[in-house]
């Protein structure tokens, strides 16, 4: 019975079709996410210039919640199929690049790209509850973690070839062209097309407001501690991804290399949580199903501070399974929650909630590493990740009681 919502889920075309483009999109946009930084590195010789790429995929983020407004605004498969037919236009620009006096052009279609990404996401978050069984929800939002996290684990080796043969140019056609296969399988989609949303919300000249987003989530007893933990667990995981350098060198006495080794199990453990997730979250509460994640999560850290070869790559699996729980609970109670005339706006403002404190903590860890023996650090982190786990796990009841009035009220 465990797998009946999995296998429901692959036999339904519209969820066949979006798993599908997740897959196609993922496996460029990850190439070319790990081939940006050693292109731009390769050309001007800048450890500076190399990170920043990172952040010109990420910044669009904090504008998470006008873009969502902005999903909620157009037609949203029409919007799917528009982000990945621009992408696919705008990625063959980088042929034009050869020389370091060029190197803006990577981070223009960098920040364009991370743009196009929140727009997507936010549209498909929206369109996902039209297109897919509300009961199978948690199944499909755990499939696409594993969607992802698995051309994570395909994808980098990939590029790194590619970029090593022909060059960077050769990754970025390889993202053009994933980006237009995407852009058709959504074209494919069958959904009940709606008008643009008009009356909740709107503001001057029309456009939605912005803190309609905010406002469902702050407003429900359900979304509001469930994006509340996963922002909590995941600047955690930036302040654990910050130190991981450390733990290769100072814990285990390995060469950089070997974080890669560590973050392939990681994603191992994704994988496995994603397939899981959907037949999880029918048993039981959104809020323990993160909590135990939480928990899950929090462990692995502290094991990372015992130098074991075999125990730190247990800890990555464990890490890897925990980490994803929050993130899909949440996901997928803003898609069951939300009303779908704001849902865009919605989910975008989750995401940058929950995604902006990972960007911030990387940033902090990386000074606290320099000045905090990361063998007394990780325990902290620890700590810190089960007493989140316990005040999900603490609420649990109170917010299915309160989530279950609201519902009620609504009818």
């Amino acid at each position: 019975m465990n797998g009946g919502g999995t296998g429901r889920v692959l036999r339904d075309r519209n969820a066949g079709l979006y798993l599908s483009g997740v897959v196609v999109s993922g496996f460029g946009t990850t190439a070319m996410w790990l081939v940006a930084g050693v292109w731009v590195k390769s050309l001007t010789g800048s450890d500076t210039l190399a990170a920043l790429t990172v952040f010109a995929l990420w910044a669009p983020v904090l504008a998470g919640p006008a873009l969502g407004a902005l999903a909620d605004r157009l037609p949203r498969r029409r919007l799917l199929v528009g982000v990945g037919l621009l992408m696919a236009t705008l990625l063959p620009v980088l042929l034009l690049l050869d020389s370091a006096d060029r190197v803006w052009l990577l981070f223009a279609v960098l920040f364009a790209h991370g743009v196009c990404g929140a727009l997507h996401d936010a549209a498909e978050a929206a369109l996902v509850p039209q297109a897919v069984d509300v009961r199978l929800l948690g199944d499909f939002n755990g499939l696409r973690m594993t969607a992802n996290e698995g051309m994570k684990l395909l994808a980098p080796p990939v590029g790194a070839a590619l970029f090593a043969r022909f060059g960077g140019a050769s990754v970025a056609l390889l993202d053009a062209v994933t980006f237009a296969l995407a852009a058709g399988l959504f074209a494919l989609l069958r959904v009940r097309a709606e008008p643009p949303e008009r009356s909740a919300g709107t503001g001057t000249g029309g456009f939605p407001r912005v803190r309609e987003g905010a406002r469902e989530l702050w407003g429900s007893p359900v979304l509001r501690p469930l994006v509340a933990g996963g922002a909590a667990v995941m600047f955690l995981a930036g302040l654990n991804g910050a130190v991981i350098y450390a733990v290769a060198d100072d814990v285990l006495g390995h060469a950089p290399t070997y974080v890669g080794v560590l973050y392939a199990v990681q994603g191992a453990g994704s994988v496995l949580t994603g397939l899981v997730a959907g037949p999880l979250l029918r048993r039981m509460p959104e809020r323990v199903f993160a909590a135990a994640g939480t928990a899950l999560f929090a462990l692995g850290i502290a094991g990372r501070a015992l130098p074991c070869d075999a125990v730190a790559l247990v800890c990555s699996a464990v890490i890897g399974a925990g980490l994803p729980c929050v993130l899909i609970a949440a996901l997928t109670a803003v898609q069951r929650e939300v009303p779908n005339a704001v849902l865009g706006r919605a989910a975008a403002t989750a995401n940058t909630l929950i995604f902006v404190p990972n960007a911030l903590a990387l940033a902090l860890g990386a000074a606290l590493v320099a000045f905090v023996d990361v063998r007394v650090l990780l325990p902290v982190l620890a700590v810190a990740g089960l007493a989140v786990a316990l005040l999900l796990a603490a609420g649990a009841r109170a917010g299915v009681a309160a989530g279950a009035g609201a519902r009620a009220g609504r009818k």
